[in-house]
C-alpha cells in the first residue's frame, strides 16, 4: 500500500459514517444472526466484527455442495482456492493468514457446530466439512478471531441444520464436466424430544488433469434431544473417507504454456497419490439458567492418512548404506487420535443499570500421533528401482501436540449509542516426540520437546449514532505455532524436528461501518492493519514435501466492503470487494524488505445480479475477479489475476408432499484458461495449479414429506 492509501481508505470510512448521521433512520430489518464473534445469538449488525453469514440457500446455489470455494468466495478478505487437488485440499487465507499451506488449512481455525475442526497444533482439513446439511457457514475476520486461540487469522464455523418437524428424506443427484458426479441421501425429522438429521454422500471425479481423480464418500449426523429442564443434549457424528486420491502435482510456466492438463513431473512416475480416513464425534449440552447459560462440549476422533510423494529415489539414499542421507522416505503414513473438552458459562446481568454479559471457559484439545516414512519405491535407487510403492521403513516416532486455555470475555452497553466489548485469551501449546528410529550416523535420536505460550488481549467499542448506523474500533493481539507438519522436517542436511521454529505473535487494528437501510439493503466497510513478528514462510517446497522458517516482520493492509441491495420487487444484487498489501518488512537470504508475500492475491471481488421472474423460479449471473498471486519471495514469478463469468438457474416446485429443486450452472462462461492456485516456493519452480475451462453443471434434489 502506497503511504498516502491506507489514511485515505481511513479518512474514506469515516466520511461514510458522517454522512449516514444526517439521514433520517426508518425502521430497519435484522441481520443475521451469529454467534462466532460472542460466542452467544446476536445480530452481527450489532458486533463489533467484521463477520459474515453464507446462508444454506445461498450454499445449494452457489454449486454441487462439495466444496467450501463454492460460496466463500463471496465473502470479502477470505481467499478461498480451489486446487484442484483434493490430496492437498483447499488452500484457504484470511487477511493473508493460511496463505502459505501447501496442505491442510492452518492459520484458520475450522468448527463445525461448534467442535474443532483444526487440531491442537493449528492445523484443519476443510474436506471434513459436510455443506450437504449446512444451516449456514459463518466467518469471522480481525481482532476478535484471537479469542478463539492458536493460528486464529480467521474463523470458518459451519452449523448443521435441524431436522423438518415432519419426517422427511431427500435424494440428490449432480452431474458436471470430467467424469464429475456427486450423489446423496438426507433423512430429517422430529419425534418427541428428538430432532435428526442425517446426510450421506458420495462424490467422484476423474480430475480436468491428468492423475486427479478422487473419490469421497461422507456421513453426517447430527441428533438433539429437548430436555424438560430447558436444557439439550446434541450428539454430532461424521464420517470422511477418501481412498486413493491422485496428486497431480504444480506445473512450471512452460508446462502450463505446453499443455495445462498435464501432470507435473514424477507424478505419474511415483503414482502420488494420498488416503485419508476421519471420523469423529462429539457432544453437546446446553443449559439455560435463570442468569445466563453453560454450556459443555467433548468432542473425540480419529485420522488416518497415507501419502506417495513424488520424492526422487536417488535422494533417499538406502538406509543400509553407511553414506546414505537421512531422508525420511518418500511416504507418509500418519495415524491419529484426537479429543478435547471446552466447557463455557455465559452470565447475564446489569452494570450501571446497563446490559452487562460475560462469558468465560476452559479448553483442553490434544492430538497423539504415530508418524512412519517409507521409501517410495523398492530396490537400489537409480533406474532399475520400481518406483511408487512402499519400500523400506525410514522414519518412526510417536508425537504429541496438547493445548490448555482459558478465555473470558464481555459485552456491555455503557451507554445508549455505544457499547464496548473486550476479551483475554491465554494459550499454551506443547509439542513432543519420541524417535524410534536410530541409524547412526546419519540418523540420530531426533526426540524432542516444544513448547509456546501466549496471552493475547482483544477489544472494541462501537459507536451506534442512529439505528441503521454502526461504526467500531476493534484491536487485538494474536499467535500461530507451527504445526506438526511444519516442524516435522528440517531442511536437509539437517535431520528430525524443525525445533528452530518459533510461533508468530501479530497485532490488529480495525476500523469499520455497518449500515442498514429499511427494506432496501445494508453495507458492511472495514479497513485494518496487522504488523506480524517471526511469520512463519515456506522455506523449500519439493515433491510435495515442505520446510519452514520464520521470516521476521511483516506488515497487512487492506480494505473490504460488502453491498447487499434490493434494486426492485423481483431484482436484487450482492457485491464484495477487498483489497490487501501483504509485504515483508525485514530481509534475509532469500527475502527482500518490501517485498509481498506470496500466495495472497492483492484484490479480490465478487458481484450477483439476481432475478426472480416467478415463485419457485431464480436465475443470477454472477462475475468473480482474483489479482495476480505471486508465487515465491523474491517475486519473479506469479499467477495472473483472472476475471470469470457464472450463470445460474434454479426452480422449486411442491406437489403435494414431494419437493422439487433443480439447479443448473455454467462456469467460467469465457471458458478462461488461467491459474487457481500456486504452489508457494516450490523447489522446482512448479508453481502452477491450473483450473478448469467452462463447465455445466446439473443438480436435481427430490424430497418427499412423511
Amino acid at each position: 500500500m502506497t503511504p498516502t492509501l491506507y489514511p485515505t481508505l481511513m479518512t474514506l470510512a469515516l466520511g461514510l459514517a458522517l454522512m449516514t448521521l444526517a439521514q433520517n433512520a426508518a425502521a430497519q430489518t435484522l441481520p443475521d444472526v451469529v454467534v462466532t464473534a460472542t460466542r452467544t445469538a446476536q445480530p452481527a449488525f450489532d458486533i463489533g466484527a467484521s463477520v459474515d453469514a453464507v446462508t444454506g440457500q445461498t450454499l445449494r446455489s452457489a454449486g454441487p455442495l462439495v466444496n467450501l470455494s463454492e460460496a466463500l468466495n463471496r465473502v470479502p478478505g477470505l481467499s478461498v482456492l480451489n486446487r484442484q487437488n483434493y490430496a492437498q485440499d483447499l488452500q484457504i487465507s484470511s487477511r493473508g493468514f493460511g496463505a502459505r499451506s501447501t496442505f491442510g488449512v492452518r492459520g484458520v481455525r475450522l468448527y463445525a457446530d461448534g467442535i474443532p475442526l483444526t487440531m491442537p497444533d493449528g492445523q484443519g482439513q476443510a474436506s471434513s466439512i459436510d455443506l450437504g446439511s449446512a444451516q449456514r457457514i459463518e466467518v469471522l475476520r480481525g481482532p476478535m478471531s484471537a479469542l478463539y486461540g492458536n493460528a486464529a487469522g480467521g474463523v470458518i464455523q459451519v452449523f448443521t441444520e435441524d431436522g423438518p418437524p415432519t419426517p422427511e428424506v431427500t435424494v440428490g443427484y449432480a452431474v458436471s464436466r470430467d467424469g464429475f458426479h456427486r450423489e446423496s441421501v438426507k433423512l430429517g425429522g422430529e419425534t418427541g424430544q428428538l430432532n435428526y438429521v442425517i446426510n450421506a454422500s458420495h462424490f467422484e471425479t476423474d480430475g480436468f488433469r491428468d492423475h486427479s481423480g478422487a473419490q469421497r464418500d461422507q456421513v453426517h449426523a447430527k441428533l438433539k434431544w429437548s430436555l424438560q429442564d430447558r436444557s439439550t443434549v446434541t450428539v454430532v457424528g461424521s464420517y470422511l473417507n477418501m481412498p486413493q486420491v491422485q496428486d497431480p502435482l504444480g506445473l512450471t510456466k512452460a508446462q502450463l504454456d505446453q499443455n495445462r492438463t498435464q501432470a507435473g513431473a514424477n507424478a505419474l512416475t511415483y503414482n502420488t497419490r494420498k488416503d485419508i480416513a476421519n471420523s469423529q464425534l462429539g457432544v453437546v449440552y446446553d443449559k439455560a439458567l435463570s442468569f445466563g447459560e453453560v454450556r459443555v462440549m467433548g468432542y473425540t476422533g480419529q485420522r488416518q492418512v497415507k501419502q506417495f510423494q513424488a520424492i526422487p529415489d536417488t535422494a533417499q539414499g538406502s538406509p543400509t548404506n553407511p553414506g546414505a542421507t537421512a531422508s525420511p522416505g518418500g511416504v507418509i503414513d500418519l495415524d491419529r487420535s484426537f479429543s478435547g473438552v471446552d466447557a463455557r458459562l455465559t452470565w447475564r446481568t446489569q452494570l450501571n443499570a446497563r446490559p452487562l454479559s460475560i462469558t468465560g471457559g476452559l479448553a483442553f484439545d490434544q492430538m497423539d500421533e504415530h508418524r512412519r516414512g517409507y521409501q517410495n519405491f523398492t530396490g537400489t535407487p537409480g533406474p532399475t528401482s520400481v518406483k511408487g510403492g512402499e519400500g523400506a521403513l525410514r522414519r518412526d516416532e510417536d508425537n504429541l501436540a496438547r493445548n490448555h486455555d482459558q478465555y473470558l470475555q464481555a459485552q456491555w452497553d455503557l451507554a445508549e449509542p455505544w457499547s464496548i466489548s473486550a476479551g483475554v485469551r491465554h494459550s499454551e501449546v506443547k509439542f513432543r516426540s519420541q524417535d524410534h528410529y536410530i541409524a547412526l550416523p546419519s540418523n540420530p535420536n531426533d526426540s524432542g520437546e516444544m513448547s509456546f505460550e501466549s496471552t493475547n488481549p482483544v477489544a472494541s467499542v462501537m459507536w451506534k449514532p442512529l439505528s441503521g448506523t454502526h461504526v467500531y474500533l476493534s484491536a487485538g493481539r494474536s499467535f500461530e505455532t507451527p504445526t506438526l507438519n511444519e516442524v516435522a522436517y528440517s531442511k536437509p542436511p539437517v535431520t528430525g524436528w524443525n525445533t528452530g521454529l518459533q510461533a508468530s505473535q501479530a497485532q490488529h487494528f480495525e476500523l469499520g461501518l455497518k449500515q442498514q437501510w429499511a427494506a432496501q439493503g445494508s453495507l458492511n466497510v472495514a479497513v485494518f492493519k496487522t504488523d506480524t513478528n517471526n511469520e512463519i514462510g515456506v522455506d523449500s517446497n519439493s515433491g510435495g514435501r515442505s520446510t519452514f522458517k520464520n521470516v521476521g516482520r511483516t506488515e497487512r493492509q487492506g480494505a473490504e466492503a460488502a453491498l447487499q441491495w434490493q434494486l426492485a420487487q423481483r431484482w436484487s444484487m450482492y457485491s464484495s470487494l477487498a483489497w490487501l498489501r501483504a509485504q515483508y518488512r525485514d530481509s534475509s537470504s532469500s527475502i527482500v524488505a518490501g517485498r509481498d508475500l506470496p500466495g495472497v492475491p492483492q484484490q479480490t471481488a465478487f458481484a450477483e445480479l439476481q432475478w426472480r421472474p416467478a415463485d419457485g423460479w431464480q436465475t443470477a449471473l454472477e462475475v468473480r475477479h482474483s489479482g495476480r498471486i505471486w508465487a515465491n519471495d523474491s517475486n519473479t514469478e506469479s499467477a495472473d489475476g483472472y476475471t470469470v463469468w457464472a450463470l445460474r438457474a434454479g426452480w422449486t416446485q411442491a406437489f403435494g408432499g414431494w419437493r422439487l429443486n433443480t439447479l443448473a450452472r455454467i462456469d467460467n462462461l469465457t471458458d478462461q484458461h488461467y491459474v487457481g492456485s500456486v504452489i508457494v516456493n516450490e523447489s522446482n519452480a512448479r508453481y502452477h495449479e491450473p483450473s478448469p475451462g467452462r463447465s455445466a453443471l446439473l443438480s436435481v434434489q427430490v424430497s418427499k414429506v412423511f
